[in-house]
């Protein structure tokens, strides 16, 4: 059996070094200090120095600034540490290939997602998900916009509403429908309004992220499209104030069927418009490319494009709803 030369071994060797090197610097930079380093590595403060300082001079710069009052990185040790940091996780996924542990996913999966959709809808499918892969732990982030996947620390992030970010994997699961409502009280006993002109006149409450001073309908059947001017007398970001203020009846509002749907099926808000929506919302789960991704994030995924179109699906509830508003 043939050996390595010499120089072949040296090169593995100081392939290892430097990555040994370089995942000391990413666990400094994560501990927040050498001694803390030190004791998660189960080695000596003296020795992560001596690394630190040889991955510096490996790289030509400095990466880090200590002082007594501690320490902070330089502008080119933050670009080190996010290179450092991706590089290392895409090791570890190809790592997790060759050995096999696509069986069987493990670690820490940390997931953005909207807050209403993170507090109700998709609680059902995460359990799923856990139950089914229990060395998988999840970190639950609820957040509507993911700026940076690296800073953040984000695996995945589900998202409404087209993707703007070209730096992203994004696929579509499914969308949301939306739909007219208003409280019984706000229509004083008059008829339901059943086409969009009638709204015009009522008072309306914006959801400032998607609709602000205009609506735009669209007839279920024959696909035709109107426009409905609207002057608010409350704009807000946020699903859950829209809809607890339309129970108050303080205004018509547009808004996801899901989380109208219970109040619509008991009387406490009426489907105005019934027969016309507004532009279904898409539901998309993005994620940074990278060369390999580790197991538990493939799986989440591939659950998540199965089970959101069903939890997202409630149309047919909604038919019942139309015949009594009509």
């Amino acid at each position: 059996m043939s050996r390595p030369s010499p120089r072949m071994a040296s090169v593995t060797s100081d392939s290892r070094d430097r990555l040994q090197l370089m995942q000391t610097f990413v666990r400094i930079v994560e501990a927040g200090s050498l001694s803390a380093a030190a004791a998660q590595l189960s080695s000596t403060q003296p020795t992560i120095s001596r690394r630190l300082a040889a991955f510096e001079r490996a790289l030509g710069v400095r990466l880090l600034q200590r002082s007594t009052h501690g320490m902070r990185l330089t502008v080119d040790g933050e670009r080190c540490y996010k290179r450092a940091k991706d590089l290392l996780a895409s090791l570890n996924a190809f790592e997790a290939d060759v050995r096999g542990a696509q069986e069987e996913p493990e670690g820490t999966l940390r997931i953005a997602a909207p807050h209403a959709f993170g507090q109700e809808r998709f609680i059902e499918p995460l359990a799923t998900f856990m139950r089914q892969y229990p060395r998988v732990s999840v970190e639950w982030l609820l957040m509507d916009q993911v700026g940076d996947f690296i800073a953040s620390g984000i695996d995945c992030a589900i998202h409404a509403g087209e993707p703007t970010d070209p730096s992203v994997v994004a696929i579509r699961l499914s969308q949301v429908q939306r739909i007219v409502v208003a409280a019984p009280s706000l229509l004083g006993g008059a008829p339901v309004p059943q086409q969009p002109a009638e709204l015009a006149a009522l008072p309306w409450l914006a959801l400032r992220t998607y609709y602000r001073n205009e609506i735009g309908l669209t007839h279920e059947v024959s696909g035709e499209q109107q426009r409905v001017a609207i002057r608010p007398r409350l704009s807000t970001d946020n699903l859950y104030a829209l809809r607890s203020a339309a129970l108050q009846g303080l205004g018509v509002c547009v808004g996801s069927a899901w989380m109208l749907e219970d109040a619509i099926a008991d009387g406490r808000l009426l489907q105005l418009a019934p027969r016309w929506r507004a532009v279904p919302l898409p539901v998309y789960i993005t994620y940074p490319y990278a060369q390999f991704y580790p197991s538990r994030l493939l799986r989440f995924v591939a659950m998540m494009r199965e089970a959101v179109p069903i939890v997202l699906d409630i149309l047919p509830a909604l038919k019942d709803a139309d015949s009594y508003c009509a």
